[in-house]
């Protein structure tokens, strides 16, 4: 199976997770086994990397290209590590990533029905189980696609989408990435659709819906902070503005201690900072990166520590 993946930020998220030769590491995400196969190549007998993912290909791929190193591949969701790493006897580890949003080869493999580029089944499941885009997009009413669209998508022009889609599937269902291309591109003014590809937000809206990945994220970072060991690292890449903010709010919680009423005289509530900020800012791809890799543009990079 061709599964391309060239992983982002790699060198800073290798810095960042200071791998230690025997320690337990944890790609919650493991996809083309990037990143993955970096960190397994640094440890020893006596190290192990874990890679989690809920995608049957990118097991499948991962499994294969990690079969010489000290790793495991495991399908399942990062948001239950938990109980995975309990399934393995290991109580905590020295390091975990999560490498967020859609793969390459999930986008490549038009049948997979992500990308708006070719005509194919309306899908985007990353589990291939479950609810899928055709589901969405042919049975949710107009207010609840107006709402996925504009907060999921951050699409200014959700009202007129989802009419187009409420209209159109009243005649036929829509049943083709390539169908809902056209009425995005029909529904949105025509400057809009001068100016760039229109589709890339509605796309994007009903992929994180399909895979409720926003749900995920959140379980997933708490399942990954208290699967940290004490001085055990969290690294977490983003691709867009709302996964970055809920990665950004989560760490800031995690490292804040009182949380008292600042005109209170002293501190009742004996709030510690449960971990501390490794990266003030998020890290983002250099020049040569940029140049190289068209998906790093949007990565961020945000790692802490936990105390």
């Amino acid at each position: 199976m061709e599964f391309s993946h060239i992983p982002v930020l790699l060198p800073e998220t290798l810095n960042y997770l200071a791998v230690r030769p025997d320690g337990i590491y944890i790609d919650g995400t493991v996809g083309g086994a990037g990143h993955s196969r970096e960190i397994a190549s640094r440890l020893d007998k006596n190290g192990l990397l874990i890679g989690l993912d809920r995608d049957p290909d990118a097991v499948a791929v991962a499994t294969e290209r990690l079969q010489a190193l000290p790793a495991k591949v495991i399908q399942g969701n990062y948001s239950q590590m938990r109980t995975i790493l309990d399934s393995l006897n290991i109580l905590s580890a020295d390091g975990i990533l999560l490498d967020l949003g859609v793969s390459s080869h999930q986008l490549d493999e038009a049948e997979r029905g992500f990308s708006y580029h070719a005509d194919a089944p309306l899908d985007m499941r990353m589990s291939q189980e479950g609810i899928s885009a055709y589901d969405i997009v042919n049975t949710w009413d107009e207010q609840a696609l107006k709402k996925i669209l504009y907060e999921y998508g951050e699409e200014k022009f959700a009202g007129s989408i989802a009419g187009a889609i409420i209209r159109a599937r009243e005649i036929s269902p829509v049943k083709t990435t390539g169908e809902l291309a056209e009425l995005v591109r029909q529904a949105v003014p025509q400057k809009y659709r001068r100016d760039k590809n229109p589709c890339k937000k509605t796309f994007q809206a009903i992929r994180i819906a399909v895979n409720d990945e926003f749900g995920h994220l959140r379980l997933g970072l708490g399942a990954a902070f208290a699967c940290l060991k004490s001085g055990g690292r969290l690294a977490v890449i983003t691709f867009h503005s709302l996964e970055d903010r809920i990665v950004k709010q989560q760490f800031a919680q995690w490292c804040k201690g009182c949380t008292c009423p600042p005109d209170f005289p002293q501190c009742v509530c004996g709030n510690r900072p449960k971990a501390r900020l490794i990266t003030r800012k998020p890290v983002t791809a250099g020049q040569s990166e940029l140049e190289q890799n068209h998906r790093s543009h949007s990565a961020k990079l945000r790692v802490i520590e936990k105390i």
